[in-house]
């Protein structure tokens, strides 16, 4: 009886660890199953818009909602130009842009600095016999050398920032609005991209205020245009109450203190003084209500 009771316990024993071991393993097999759910969401989260790799891809990005002029490549006062990083219209005869199409994503955004000394240079992209604007013709001219596409909203690349030093982005600025309520919107656009959206941004000028060495004309007014959706999303996810922010700026000292938010204006406003058309490839109504509203949004 001894011996039976002893064989009893064993098996018993021997009952409970394999009972044991099965519950680890299948405990096992569940968590496991959880934790690749979790890596697989974690990716998906952190997964970054791509990046364009030649011009052509970065244009159907960076112009996804229109040619605001039809820029080509046959007109000299109206040339399309595009890079990995942005989108112009130059003008020839002013010897700068018209108009700079980008977006601000997550892929756009890094810890690179803004090289010192800075990059400014000429344009070789131009056609042959073009004049080129050097960093000299600004030389003790009064006026910063403004970037339309800022090097900040490219400062995931050394080429994307050294690109945003071209010339052909540049346009005379005073110092109090360069480094007033232009930077300061520049600043704030990437904060959404750190909130999770994507901004499409074209900022461009209008108006003449004279020359620079009777060769590089002063715009009277900058103004810029940023259409925010969420991160990963293009132009199928805009729609009527789609965020639109714009902004009218003139191009003049004593400005320097002012906040961003006053100069805001109506897309169609901007359109009206420039014969721009923005946002040409959206259906109609969401054109007539992204493009009438102001900003009003004070996050």
């Amino acid at each position: 009886m001894k011996n039976k009771a002893i064989i009893g316990g064993f098996i018993a024993l021997a009952v409970i660890v394999l009972i044991a071991v099965l519950c680890w393993q299948v405990g096992k097999k569940i968590t496991d199953s959880f934790r690749k759910t979790d890596e697989s969401d974690v990716n998906k989260t952190i997964e970054l818009p791509v990046q364009p790799t030649t011009p052509e891809q970065a244009a159907k990005i960076y112009l996804a909602f229109g040619n605001p002029s039809n820029a080509d490549a046959s007109n000299p006062n109206n040339y399309l130009m595009v890079n990995n990083f942005y989108a112009l219209s130059y003008n020839r005869d002013k010897a700068i842009p018209n108009w700079v199409a980008w977006r601000i994503s997550p892929a756009e955004l890094g810890n690179f600095p803004r090289p010192n000394p800075d990059p400014f240079r000429p344009d070789d992209r131009l056609p042959k016999g073009w004049k080129r604007v050097t960093p000299t013709d600004y030389r003790n001219s009064d006026f910063d050398k403004g970037h339309l596409c800022p090097s900040a909203d490219r400062s995931a690349s050394v080429e994307g920032m050294s690109a945003t030093f071209l010339m052909t982005n540049m346009t005379p600025q005073t110092g109090d609005l360069n480094r007033g309520p232009w930077q300061k919107l520049e600043a704030y656009l990437r904060t959404l991209v750190t909130r999770g959206s994507d901004v499409y941004i074209i900022a461009g000028v209008y108006g003449e205020s004279g020359k620079l060495k009777n060769k590089v004309v002063i715009p009277a007014n900058d103004w810029k245009v940023a259409l925010i959706v969420p991160s990963g999303a293009g132009l199928s996810a805009v729609n009527e109450n789609t965020r639109v922010i714009a902004v009218d700026m003139p191009n003049v000292k004593g400005i320097k203190n002012a906040d961003w938010q006053i100069y805001r204006t109506s897309v169609r406003d901007i359109e009206q003084k420039t014969g721009l058309n923005l946002f040409s490839n959206l259906p109609q109504n969401v054109q007539d209500a992204t493009e009438t509203k102001v900003d009003n949004n004070s996050n």
